[in-house]
């Protein structure tokens, strides 16, 4: 896990999504430098039955994962690498037909159609982080659709196929140049 991921954030928002859904549950997969520190932010707001921390997984058992989620909150936070690049993490859950909230970032913007591919939240901010996600929990009617807007959105758009043809007329302008 990094920092720029905003995780903490997740964390923070906790309580408060707990306080309306008791149920809630937040699973962690993977690992790395703020390991430890969410560890501990976990055991400091004394939610340490409602956190799984996975450790890292092989990437063959990812779906599995996925399997066992309604929704991936990718909170990461706003700085220069979370603005220009785009993240696949939200095109796996969405091709798992996951509903996906995240910041709003501009690696997010390029994914996620508000309201219909996915829901986006103000970054660095768990109050809206808080308020988002529960409102997609209090409406299920609506999660059909976000599912399959956000599975079509990558059937059509981000097959490999339609991101290598973005680049191809680049590149030969380039070598013909």
């Amino acid at each position: 896990f990094y920092a720029y991921e905003g995780l903490a954030l997740l964390l923070e928002a906790l309580p408060g999504l707990l306080k309306q859904t008791p149920d809630v549950r937040v699973l962690l997969v993977g690992g790395g430098p703020q390991e430890q520190a969410l560890q501990a932010q976990t055991q400091a707001l004394e939610m340490a039955d409602k956190v799984v921390f996975t450790g890292r997984v092989p990437h063959a058992e990812v779906n599995r994962y996925y399997d066992l989620i309604d929704v991936l909150v990718y909170p990461r936070l706003s700085m220069r690498l979370t603005e220009l690049v785009t993240p696949l993490k939200p095109l796996e859950a969405m091709a798992q037909g996951r509903l996906f909230i995240a910041s709003d970032v501009g690696g997010h913007h390029e994914l996620i159609r508000n309201g219909g591919t996915g829901i986006l939240f103000r970054a660095g901010d768990t109050g809206d982080l808080t308020a988002k996600t529960l409102e997609l929990l209090a409406h299920p009617e609506r999660w059909p659709a976000l599912k399959a807007n956000g599975r079509r959105f990558v059937e059509k758009e981000r097959t490999w196929q339609n991101s290598v043809g973005r680049y191809q007329a680049i590149y030969e302008e380039l070598v013909n140049d």
